[in-house]
């Protein structure tokens, strides 16, 4: 990517991140305290799940997300990939997975931790693996969407997600962007890509 070209994108995703998740976040507030009630009310522990994830040039960051899972979840078991009858998720940690967890991220993006678009953000000892060719994803905020999760989400194995990362680097535009968020609302209301294929289960080295 030129030094131009990264400009341009900084200065464009950056103005957009500024105005969509700002208004994004006066409608979801109330949203988020009923969400937060019921997390306290279906089982023990904190409204949000906190760990340390790596963003743009390798800078650590933690990201927010709705707790999902009982506390203590790593303790009954690690997995790869979470699969659909996890005895881990909370009853409404099922329902918020379809993506609805991930919506206070729009406070990293306001912090510009984030972007709204871009590569899901991946845990400090995966980086600490990356190839040259994978560290290329480190170049723009990673994203509370993007073009991966579009095209098949927990689905794809860690290669694919790789390359459709870094060709959306590659081929960025402003109406990519908005492509993929409109996709992104589908994919989330259809319930695209929540759990890997049982054939594939196993050959995904991403932890997520």
């Amino acid at each position: 990517m030129t030094k131009n070209n990264k400009h341009r994108i900084d200065l464009t995703k950056r103005t957009m991140d500024i105005v969509l998740s700002f208004l994004s976040l006066i409608f979801l507030i109330p949203f988020f305290i009923i969400i937060a009630i019921l997390i306290k009310l279906d089982s023990k522990g904190p409204v949000f799940f906190f760990q340390e994830r790596v963003g743009k040039d390798g800078e650590i960051f933690i990201p927010f997300k709705f707790r999902t899972m009982i506390i203590n979840a790593e303790k009954k078991g690690l997995q790869h990939k979470i699969n659909r009858n996890d005895e881990r998720i909370t009853k409404i940690g099922r329902f918020l997975r379809f993506g609805f967890d991930e919506l206070p991220q729009l406070f990293n993006v306001l912090k510009g931790e984030m972007s709204l678009i871009g590569p899901r953000p991946t845990l400090p000892y995966q980086v600490k693996n990356y190839s040259n060719y994978e560290k290329r994803r480190l170049e723009i905020k990673p994203g509370i969407t993007g073009y991966a999760l579009i095209n098949g989400r927990r689905k794809l194995l860690w290669l694919e997600r790789i390359k459709l990362d870094i060709w959306y680097i590659d081929n960025w535009s402003f109406w990519l962007d908005i492509k993929i968020l409109f996709k992104t609302i589908l994919v989330v209301i259809r319930g695209e890509g929540l759990y890997p294929d049982l054939e594939v289960k196993d050959k995904i080295v991403e932890k997520h």
